[in-house]
């Protein structure tokens, strides 16, 4: 049937959007630490904030797409945030110091969160209402090939003496082919929601979050954080227990792991429930973070990223198609920015809290402690979405 198709013109051109935007996004945060280790001589508190600082300026950038989506419409907070992406990328030649460096990631961030939001809105309101899961699925596959790609090649762009200065040059021609993309294609965004009064009648904080997508957004913030140290740290980590080579694959292994199983779960959740897919979840991922706390040789650390993969990354995609399934369709922006936003959260805040502790307990108990932290996840789910999923409709 028509209205079941998945592969529309907009659906792919959104995706590959998201795809472009993301590997700049990932191309830099698993290196830019280093870099400001490096370059300024930071601390590794101030290192993981450079990191980490991009994420907070995403949070806020889908704070504000998530209100103005429903008054100005997708389109426009789409165009926005392309717009701002090209400045983000050119300011980076421009940076001399830790302050100008964290301004602009906090400015890329946001720029991010801006176009972010608007893309996962695109795909919230075209995909078919009975297979939103499998849709968000094969859409966040784009994210996921650009988890891949991103920090593989940073970490062997990193290792050339003008590396940094490629990667900003890949930022700028990303950003500046994304807009062009958008243009050429002519996407079909809905314009601001006919639903606004509904919006604006509604308590103050309802404006800006959606209630109904908080409490699975809860327990997706404490995944990210639980994972945030993965993809910040690595570099530093795989330096200190001498596995440089294989940590050049982790996200390699990571995003095929993924590929080729995201299919199988989204199709999963839409006839089976999500249920059957999060509990699994939950302990392969504590398994994979287990691994790579104690890795000690090079298929240690690839197993951990397969185990990882299959956990984490599969959660993901779930737990934001849950935020939009119990939402209604005139608040899908704002319950995709309430998903990132608190999940943006947890991976923005790890690296900056985490670089703090690590002086005094080392990277392999930090990683050995996110397993508990996850573990904690089982209840945290249970009460906020799985005990009444048998009573949704999928």
């Amino acid at each position: 049937m028509k209205s079941e198709k998945l592969w529309t013109k907009e659906f792919i051109a959104v995706s590959t959007i998201n795809f472009l935007a993301t590997l700049m996004f990932y191309l830099l945060m698993v290196t830019i630490a280093t870099y400001a280790k490096n370059e300024f001589h930071v601390s590794t508190s101030t290192a993981g904030l450079v990191s980490s600082i991009f994420i907070i300026g995403s949070l806020l950038g889908r704070l504000v797409a998530g209100r103005y989506i429903s008054e100005v419409g997708t389109k426009k907070v789409f165009w926005t945030g392309l717009i701002l992406l090209i400045v983000a990328s050119i300011f980076y030649f421009g940076i001399f110091n830790t302050t100008t460096l964290l301004l602009n990631r906090l400015f890329h961030g946001i720029a991010f969160g801006l176009m972010g939001t608007a893309a996962g809105t695109v795909i919230a309101q075209i995909l078919p209402a009975r297979r939103k899961g499998e849709g968000i699925g094969y859409y966040s596959l784009s994210t996921i090939l650009a988890t891949a790609i991103g920090p593989f090649f940073g970490i062997l762009l990193m290792k050339l003496d003008n590396g940094f200065m490629i990667m900003y040059m890949i930022n700028v021609i990303f950003s500046i082919g994304s807009m062009i993309f958008l243009a050429l294609v002519k996407i079909k965004i809905a314009g601001p929601s006919k639903d606004i009064t509904i919006v604006e009648k509604g308590p103050v904080l309802s404006r800006f979050i959606e209630p109904k997508a908080a409490p699975i957004s809860l327990v997706a913030l404490v995944i990210g954080f639980s994972y945030s140290g993965v993809m910040s740290f690595l570099s530093f980590y795989a330096e200190e227990i001498h596995l440089v080579t294989a940590a050049s694959y982790f996200f390699l292994v990571y995003a095929i792991v993924i590929i080729l199983t995201r299919p199988v779960t989204g199709k999963l959740m839409d006839t089976r429930g999500a249920n059957i897919i999060v509990y699994p979840c939950f302990a392969i991922f504590a398994i994979g973070m287990l691994l790579f706390s104690e890795a000690s040789a090079g298929w240690m650390l690839l197993l951990a990223s397969a185990f990882i993969g299959l956990g984490y990354g599969n959660f993901n995609s779930i737990a934001q198609a849950i935020a939009i399934k119990v939402t209604e369709p005139h608040r899908f922006g704002l319950a995709t920015s309430t998903y990132f936003i608190l999940y943006d959260l947890g991976l923005g805040l790890g690296p900056y809290i985490l670089g703090f502790i690590e002086p005094y307990s080392g990277y392999r108990a930090i990683f050995f402690s996110m397993v508990i932290i996850i573990l904690l996840c089982y209840p945290m789910y249970y009460f906020a979405y799985g005990k009444r999923t048998r009573n949704l409709q999928y």
